[in-house]
């Protein structure tokens, strides 16, 4: 048996760092309920054994306050991933240098959540006695539950955690914690190159919706006539990619040709988006002209 001090990654040391653990638990209330009865009548009437099928009905059959929370739900899972590396199961990889907008954007999401929520509540009775018109004879009133119970049914929670960063040690036989720490490094070069592949594909989209938008299409007059017209150019488009820059060059977890490569292609980006906003690239065609040359000359030159 021996002493053995197994290393972590250099990696990891460096997303530890420089990144955050996050989760976020947002509960919703699924509003269905389980009905034997009609699933015995069903099962019946089909000649069939009682185990064959369940009934389950819909409380509030598609109602839209209802489905706002549901909406809203998914549309923070969304945020959330499009902000965020994938680090396991549980939690996700956010980069320090975007913890604060993170937070203020997930106070934002967290507020809506909370307004649908009580906007629920406040007319959960009515829309109760709503449901007894449109269940009909399928309607129960004993499968409403009370508004507080309702209430702790719905619930957002952000979980924020550092990055692990201490060794592990452990007395194993020499071939063993061999075994154990090349797995782990493995196991960590995976993730790391995933988060650079995900930088990569990110900013690429970002260039590549840059140069569309700051592009023509050709149209066709109402007198039949030919013409080239300017694509529309969104705010979300322009802000989406000074914010990439700032993170990529801030969240350099891997150093290789590839993430040398990155850092190289956001470099340039940043020189180009430099000065430029929306509305210059709607008032000018010339500095939108430059804009989307700048950004084709960078996508060929750097081909991930």
């Amino acid at each position: 048996m021996y002493n053995f001090e197994l290393q972590q990654p250099t990696h990891i040391v460096s997303l530890a760092t420089s990144a955050v653990l996050v989760s976020i638990d947002v509960n919703v209330w699924s509003a269905t309920k389980q009905d034997r009865g009609i699933s015995d009548e069903i099962t019946t009437a089909k000649k069939a054994q009682s185990a064959s099928g369940r009934f389950v009905k819909h409380l509030f059959a598609d109602n839209p306050k209802h489905k706002r929370i549901v909406n809203q739900r998914q549309t923070i899972y969304n945020w959330l991933k499009r902000n965020t590396f994938r680090w396991n199961n549980a939690q996700d990889l956010l980069p320090v240098v975007q913890l604060e907008k993170f937070k203020t954007e997930f106070a934002e999401h967290e507020t809506e959540f909370e307004r649908l929520v009580d906007d629920f509540l406040t007319n959960y009775k009515g829309l109760v006695s709503d449901m007894a018109f449109t269940h009909g004879d399928m309607f129960n009133a004993t499968d409403y539950p009370s508004v507080d119970e309702v209430r702790n049914k719905f619930g957002i929670r952000l979980y924020v955690s550092e990055v692990p960063e201490q060794d592990f040690r452990c007395q194993v036989a020499q071939d063993l914690a061999n075994d154990l720490r090349n797995q782990y490094q493995r196991q960590a070069e995976e993730i790391v190159n995933n988060v650079v592949s995900q930088q990569i594909e990110r900013i690429t989209d970002v260039m590549e919706s840059i140069s569309h938008c700051c592009g023509t299409h050709e149209i066709t007059t109402k007198t039949g006539e030919i013409t080239t017209k300017k694509r529309k150019i969104y705010d979300s488009t322009i802000e989406k990619a000074k914010d990439l820059v700032k993170s990529c060059k801030h969240f350099k977890p891997l150093k290789n040709e590839q993430a040398d490569k990155l850092n190289q292609a956001v470099l340039s980006l940043e020189n180009v988006l430099n000065g430029v906003s929306t509305e210059l690239l709607r008032d000018s065609d010339a500095v939108r002209d430059k804009v989307k040359s700048d950004v084709d000359d960078i996508l060929s030159k750097f081909q991930f």
